[in-house]
């Protein structure tokens, strides 16, 4: 794509550590995190020379749990012109949680990132894309906390996250928040997850390259891409005992990870979700 042209993308980062991730999750209690060597600051700092070096902006999903050890690393990106949103506080999966935990988890992170950067956090992700069918009443409770707008829902076929069959466009919800879907593109009868983490590190770049272009080309919603900071980070800790999956989806192509983000930022153009969506979250 040329990088002149005047459509931009959505560029979003979940701000976690390797040891936070699903993946693991039967592997490394959250007792255990302080104790695990953090790579989180390091990493995200590699991100943030990356963007810099190719003039893009980006929403940054921030963990509270990560915000809270590492205070400065938030002010440094809201600083640096990127919009910081909410992961939630402790990478808990909505579906995991009672409607008051998750009430109390959403509005503990926008809180403290609030008080981090003295600006308003409206945007929200949760946790493996863990809104669907069986809670929506999570859109209720961020409606509460005060959020404005969701990136929760991936509209395809998957077996850990999925909600296939709802909208693939940015909507408001009746419960008065607007949802911003992972893109997908169909294709073969199909809906293709094309909007980055694993997916992006396993399919060549060519490929990937392919595929964004024709859903910027066909669509008139907004593309967006997502990855973390621990996938640019090849020479982090190896978790023992792990499925032999979730050991694949993990550390697939790691080393291939910052290279090929770096084709990304030079052929497309990346502002935050607050920036490309805007024309929705006015209507």
């Amino acid at each position: 794509m040329d990088k002149r042209s005047t459509v931009f993308s959505a560029l979003t980062v979940d701000v976690e550590d390797y040891f936070h991730v699903a993946a693991f999750e039967r592997n490394i209690a959250p007792a255990d995190w302080d104790s695990m060597p953090a790579r989180v600051e390091t990493n995200t700092n590699q991100l943030l020379d990356l963007f810099d070096t190719h003039q893009a902006k980006a929403t940054f999903f921030m963990l509270g749990w990560v915000a809270e050890r590492f205070p400065q690393l938030v002010r440094d990106i809201h600083q640096r012109g990127h919009e910081i949103a909410s992961h939630g506080y402790n990478h808990s999966k909505a579906t995991s949680q009672s409607p008051q935990e998750f009430l109390q988890d959403v509005s503990r992170a926008k809180n403290l990132l609030e008080e981090l950067t003295g600006n308003a956090v409206t945007g929200y992700r949760a946790p493996s894309f863990s809104i669907g069918k069986q809670n929506e009443w999570a859109f209720a409770a961020l409606q509460q906390a005060g959020y404005q707008y969701s990136s929760s829902t991936y509209p395809v076929i998957h077996d850990l996250y999925g909600t296939p069959d709802w909208p693939q466009q940015p909507y408001m919800r009746q419960e008065g928040i607007w949802e911003c879907p992972m893109p997908v593109l169909s294709m073969l009868g199909r809906q293709l997850p094309i909007a980055g983490g694993g997916y992006f590190r396993l399919l060549p770049y060519w490929l990937t390259r392919r595929l964004i272009s024709r859903y910027v080309k066909q669509k008139d919603i907004p593309y967006m891409f997502y990855c973390h900071p621990w996938e640019i980070d090849p020479d982090q800790p190896r978790v023992p005992g792990a499925p032999l999956k979730s050991r694949f989806r993990h550390y697939v192509n790691l080393s291939k990870m910052e290279a090929k983000i770096g084709c990304l930022l030079q052929d497309f153009n990346w502002r935050s979700v607050n920036e490309v969506y805007q024309p929705y979250f006015k209507s």
